[in-house]
């Protein structure tokens, strides 16, 4: 049985948070990892994160991190975003990353410990 690949943190390059400082929106050039499909701006972000994948996929398998600290899972949107000791974080939506940001290490502490748990 196969399954199917979905597009990786909808879309968007993950180098480009790094990079760009902000989501940036993929385009054609594209690598599989952890059985999901990431879109890259240009071949030199997909390159990078060829060398390194590790470094630029968001932590949590790019859900939310603020639900993975309260124990769900909740998709993403490009536009909630932190870095944090050069590791990327996505959440549900702005106010999900406001309250992500009140306890930040308490919160990736919460999340690491109930991932990968909550994945079932």
């Amino acid at each position: 049985m196969h399954r199917r690949a979905f597009a990786a943190i909808d879309g968007s390059d993950p180098v480009g948070y790094f990079t760009k400082g902000g989501p940036v929106e993929g385009g054609d050039v594209t690598a599989r990892y952890k059985g999901a499909i990431w879109r890259f701006a240009d071949q030199v972000s997909a390159d990078a994160f060829a060398a390194n994948p590790a470094a630029y996929a968001p932590a949590f398998g790019g859900y939310c991190a603020f639900a993975a600290s309260r124990g769900y899972l909740a998709p993403t949107t490009p536009e909630a975003w932190t870095i944090v000791d050069a590791r990327l974080y996505l959440n549900a939506n702005l106010r999900a990353r406001e309250l992500w940001l009140e306890d930040v290490p308490g919160n990736i502490a919460k999340g690491e410990a109930n991932w990968p748990g909550i994945l079932g």
